[in-house]
C-alpha cells in the first residue's frame, strides 16, 4: 500500500503547499438475537481514501472508493479545487505546521482473532445469553449481540509521513425487560452498547459472562416490586458505567475546540466554555483530575496517531479541578490560541478528521467502595445509563439510570427503580467529594459518538472509578 500511495502523491499535477492521503479499510459484522431467535447477521467490507490538500492557507477535500491511481488523481483535483475556491473567504490561514511530518504504526492488542469462531458459534452463544437472561415467567423479552470490527489504515503525505494503525475490536450488548401488570423495567449489561473494546474474542471471559447474564436477568425481576427513587437532595453516588455518560456528555463536548469555536452551533450546538478559560477556569473540585488518553492498552478509543498524522499523547484536560486544555486537533489549537490534543478523527474514509474525544478517563483517587459509602447517613447510588438530556451549551442535563440502591447509615439498603438526577456542569463537578481508588476503577467504550455534518458516529473510551456527589437533587416517581 505504502508505494502505491506514495507514487500517487508523486503523480499529482497540483500545485498545492502540501498533500495527504489517508486510505481505510475495514470489515465489520453483526449478530443480534432477540428471545432466543436470530433477527440479524450482517458483514460489511469498504475501502476508500480521503485526500486533503494544502492551498493558500485553506485545506480541500475529496474522497474516492477506489485506491486506483487515475481515481485518486482525480480526487486530488477535486480536493485542490475546492481549496482554491474556498481560500478567498477563509477565516485563518494553515501553515503546513498543522500537518507535520510524522513516521509510525500502532497495533490495537489481541489475543483471538476475530475468525476464531464461526457465525453459527456466535449465534449459538447469543440464543444461550437470552436463554440465562430468562430467570423466571416475568421476563418478556431477552436481547444479546455482538459486533466485530477489523480496520486497517495508512496515512502518507508530501512532506513524507507514512503511518499505519491497525485495530481489532469487538462489543457485546445484552438486557432483558420484565413486566408484572403496568410495571415494565428494562436491565441491560452497563447501559446500552458500553462494552466495546479493542481486543478479540478473549474478551468473553466464560465464567464471568455467565454470572452476570443471571444477575441482568434477576434485576430486571426485582425492579418491578423495587420502591420508586424518592425526589429529594441527597448523596448520590455513581457507579463506573454512568459517569462514563457523565464524562462523555459533560467534560468531553463541552471541551470540543471547535464546538468553542462555534463550527456545530447549527447541529449540535456550543459550549459554555470561551476560550480565555483554559489555564484559569476551575471546572470542578480538587478530586476532578481528568486525562485525554489515546494510550491505554484495549481502551476502545485507543491509537498512536490522530488522522491527521499527530502523535498521540496522554494529557490533563482538568487537573486538580482546573481546565488544562482543549479537545481540538493541531488545526483548532492554531485558530484558537489555546493547548489541545492529537484528536482529529474520522469515523471512515469518506469523511474528513474533525475534533472528537477519544479515551477521556478520570483518574482513580484513593478510596475503596465501602469507604466511598461509609459516612453517607443517607444517599443514593445509581448504575447503567438508561436516558440523557443536555442543553446546547452543555451546562444543564438531566440522566436517568437502570437500577438503583438507597444507602442508609453507610449501608446499601433497598433497590430503587426509575432513578434519576439533575444539575448543571459546573455546580455538579464542584460536588466531587470522593473518587475511587484502582481497584472500582472500570473502563467501557461505545461506537455510537455522533457529531458533525454529514453526520460522524465515532467510537469513545471512558475509564472512571465509583464517584461521590454531595447534595445532587435525584427524583423518580416517589415523593
Amino acid at each position: 500500500m505504502w508505494s502505491e500511495l506514495t507514487k500517487a502523491i508523486a503523480n499529482f499535477n497540483i500545485p498545492a503547499d502540501w498533500i495527504g492521503i489517508r486510505a481505510v479499510k475495514e470489515t465489520s459484522s453483526s449478530r443480534y438475537v432477540r428471545d432466543g431467535l436470530p433477527k440479524a447477521n450482517g458483514k460489511s467490507s469498504t475501502v476508500g481514501a480521503m485526500l486533503e490538500v494544502l492551498v493558500n492557507g485553506c485545506l480541500g477535500y475529496a474522497a474516492t472508493n477506489s485506491l486506483e491511481l487515475s481515481a485518486l488523481q482525480a480526487a486530488s483535483q477535486t480536493a485542490y479545487k475546492q481549496a482554491l475556491a474556498a481560500s478567498e473567504w477563509f477565516i485563518y490561514p494553515f501553515r503546513q505546521t498543522e500537518r507535520p511530518k510524522v513516521v509510525g504504526e500502532y497495533n490495537s492488542p489481541f489475543l483471538e482473532p476475530l475468525d476464531a469462531l464461526s457465525p453459527g458459534e456466535i449465534n449459538d452463544l447469543l440464543v444461550r445469553i437470552c436463554q440465562n437472561l430468562k430467570v423466571n415467567e416475568k421476563i418478556v423479552q431477552t436481547t444479546a449481540s455482538i459486533g466485530t470490527t477489523e480496520r486497517e489504515t495508512w496515512f502518507v503525505s508530501s512532506n513524507g509521513s507514512q503511518v499505519y494503525q491497525k485495530t481489532v475490536s469487538l462489543g457485546t450488548h445484552y438486557g432483558a425487560i420484565a413486566q408484572d401488570g403496568a410495571i415494565v423495567q428494562q436491565r441491560t449489561n452497563n447501559g446500552a452498547h458500553a462494552n466495546y473494546y479493542q481486543g478479540g474474542w478473549e474478551l468473553l471471559k466464560q465464567d464471568e459472562l455467565w454470572h452476570r447474564v443471571q444477575q441482568v436477568g434477576a434485576q430486571a425481576v426485582e425492579l418491578l416490586t423495587a420502591d420508586e427513587c424518592p425526589t429529594t437532595r441527597t448523596n448520590l453516588v455513581l457507579a463506573p458505567d454512568q459517569m462514563m455518560l457523565q464524562i462523555h456528555e459533560s467534560v468531553g463536548h463541552p471541551l470540543e475546540i471547535d464546538r468553542i469555536l462555534g463550527d456545530e452551533r447549527n447541529y449540535a450546538g456550543g459550549s459554555f466554555v470561551n476560550k480565555s478559560d483554559f489555564g484559569k477556569l476551575v471546572y470542578g473540585s480538587e478530586k476532578l483530575n481528568i486525562t485525554f488518553d489515546p494510550t491505554v492498552p484495549g481502551e476502545f478509543a485507543s491509537y498512536g496517531f490522530d488522522d491527521t498524522g499527530a502523535v498521540a499523547t496522554r494529557e490533563y484536560v482538568i487537573k486538580e479541578g482546573v481546565l488544562q486544555r482543549g479537545l481540538g486537533s493541531l488545526e483548532s489549537q492554531a485558530r484558537a490560541g489555546v493547548p489541545g490534543v492529537a484528536c482529529a478523527r474520522a469515523s471512515s474514509w469518506n469523511r474528513p478528521a474533525i475534533d472528537r474525544m477519544a479515551n477521556l478517563n478520570l483518574e482513580p483517587g484513593n478510596a475503596t467502595f465501602d469507604e466511598i459509602i461509609a459516612d453517607i447517613e443517607h444517599g443514593v447510588y445509581m448504575e447503567s445509563n438508561r436516558s440523557w438530556s443536555i442543553d446546547d451549551r452543555r451546562f444543564k442535563f438531566q440522566f436517568g439510570c437502570e437500577y438503583a440502591k438507597l444507602i442508609e447509615n453507610g449501608k446499601l439498603t433497598k433497590t430503587l427503580r426509575n432513578p434519576n438526577y439533575r444539575a448543571t456542569t459546573p455546580e455538579f463537578w464542584h460536588s466531587l467529594t470522593k473518587v475511587g481508588n484502582a481497584s472500582n476503577w472500570q473502563m467501557y467504550g461505545t461506537p455510537y459518538c455522533g457529531k458533525g455534518e454529514p453526520n460522524q458516529a465515532i467510537w469513545v473510551g471512558h475509564g472512571s472509578p465509583v464517584c461521590l456527589f454531595a447534595n445532587v437533587e435525584v427524583f423518580g416517581g416517589g415523593t
